[in-house]
């Protein structure tokens, strides 16, 4: 198998090949160490209520038409973009834009609420319950229900299989 590089932050680590379940897995681990991380320190993070971009420009003491003349922008512009990131309709671009003008950094991040992990286990138990709650009925129907212990490795042995293929989170098993 050959190698392949993957960089970790400002290391580059040479890792073998690996299966895209694998890969999954691992994206997944590595998204979960950043996502604890980004847990922790969420509430720091709370939007002002007057949004960021009119928060900063005040607390640094630069009037709108100042800001405007950095972004090339008309004072209307400002007071329009300060609006629509209150609304939460601000758009990234223009968002990066404001940061620069601001000089600051613009930080962007989805913070998953549970682990990854644990989102696509439960998502693969729903899928694999599905299954077995209507084959269950015609195995029970017919004597041939087998033991909670086996009935359990079975359900394992299907969620492991399901959790990395296409089509998990379809809404149908």
């Amino acid at each position: 198998m050959q190698d392949h590089l993957v960089s970790r932050r400002d290391e580059v680590v040479a890792m073998p090949r690996t299966s895209a379940t694998s890969r999954r897995q691992q994206a997944r681990r590595q998204l979960d160490t950043v996502a604890s991380e980004l847990r922790s320190v969420r509430p720091a993070f709370a939007r002002p209520q007057a949004g960021w971009v009119e928060s900063i420009r005040q607390a640094v003491g630069m009037a709108r038409k100042d800001m405007a003349a950095r972004m090339g922008v008309t004072e209307s512009t400002i007071a329009r973009l300060e609006a629509s990131e209150r609304a939460e309709t601000v758009q990234l671009g223009t968002l990066r834009r404001a940061a620069e003008a601001l000089d600051c950094d613009l930080v962007y991040a989805l913070v998953p609420r549970r682990s990854l992990d644990e989102m696509v286990m439960d998502q693969g138990q729903k899928q694999v319950a599905a299954v077995i709650s209507a084959a269950a009925h015609t195995m029970l129907l017919e004597d041939q229900m087998p033991s909670d212990r086996s009935m359990q490795e079975v359900i394992d042995e299907a969620v492991r299989t399901r959790i990395d293929r296409p089509g998990l989170w379809n809404d149908r098993p």
